[in-house]
This record gives structure tokens, sequence and C-alpha cells, in this order.
């Protein structure tokens, strides 16, 4: 597979790409994670993607597949970003504690013009969590940086959740296996 640009510095993303050995170049520019308010929920992470997508886009040659990433997790009907602090950790954690959620991922591949973008979504069941539980994990594994405050892949999705429907890697950060078969579209138009 040829190499493509990620318009992300997320290490999850990093590490999906590589386990799927598909070869990337990371280039990002700083881009304002807002939305129009009345989007359907479904839409936002594509509309974050795409301007990521478009940020890096200027600098990249036409020839070059550019894939950019977002991903939300959704309680009820409210999106729930990335924690402020550890008291919004704490908060955010607690209400996910016994509920369904949805991880939302949306995807933006560009290539000479062309773009594929899509949305993946999982429903993840949190066991009830202790409070002690929920500080455990926000003290020692610092959780600011990830929407819903929580990776699946850490301690906290060992032993919090009871089960997903809907993919695994999506609520990492990227749908991987969606990812490769876009990408063979585009490498085979």
């Amino acid at each position: 597979m040829e190499r493509i640009v990620l318009a992300s510095q997320s290490p999850r993303r990093k590490q999906l790409l590589e386990w799927a050995e598909i070869p990337f170049d990371i280039v990002v520019k700083e881009t304002a994670e807002s939305f129009p308010r009345d989007l359907d929920i479904e839409k936002v992470p594509v509309y974050i993607a795409r301007e990521k997508a478009m940020a890096v886009k200027a600098g990249i040659a036409e020839n070059k597949i550019i894939l950019a990433a977002d991903t939300v997790v959704v309680l009820g009907d409210r999106i729930i970003g990335k924690p402020k602090d550890r008291k919004d950790a704490l908060a955010i954690l607690a209400s996910l504690s016994g509920n369904i959620h949805r991880v939302i991922t949306g995807v933006v591949l560009m290539r000479n013009g062309q773009e594929l973008s899509f949305f993946d979504s999982t429903e993840v069941i949190f066991h009830e969590l202790s409070d002690t539980q929920i500080s455990f994990y926000v003290d020692k594994y610092k959780p600011y940086d990830k929407a819903g405050a929580y990776a699946i892949q850490e301690w906290i999705g060992v032993v919090g959740i009871k089960a997903i429907i809907g993919d695994f890697y999506n609520v990492m950060g990227l749908p991987v296996s969606r990812v490769v078969q876009a990408l063979n579209i585009l490498n085979n138009p």
C-alpha cells in the first residue's frame, strides 16, 4: 500500500495504522474543533475530520491520500468532549457509569479532488463504577486528551466495560477495517 498522510496527532490512530501496516506520515495543522450547532450528531465528527483534512491539504501533493478522523462520545443526545480538568473527568465518568453511550468516529479521505467520508458508531455499556475506581483511573491515567475521559484499551476499559456493540477499534479512535476498504477504493479507482 502506498504511503498516506495522517492528519492527526492521536497516538491511538498512529498505533492502529501501524497494526494495519499502512505506511503514513503525520502532518497536522491546528484547527478549531467547532461545528454548526444544527448539525446531526452523526455528522459532527465527519465535519471536524473534514476541517482537519482541508487544513493540511494545501501543503500536500494532489496525488497523496489524506486521512483525517475525529471521535465523539455521545450520552443520550449530548456530545461529551474532552474533560477540561480532573473534576470534569470525574463527572464525565460518573455520568457514563452504568449507562450505554455511543462512540462515533468520522473519517474523511481525500485524493485528487475526490473525497470519501463516513462515520462508524459503536455502543459501549459500562458497569457501575465506584467513585474509588473512577478516581483511581483519572489520577493514574490522566485522560484529559480523550473524548469521554477514557480510553477503552486502558485499565478502565478492561475492568469497567460490560459490553460493546460494534467495532472495538472505532472506540479506540479509528474503524480500521472500513478505512482499509476506503483506501482500496482510492487506490483502485
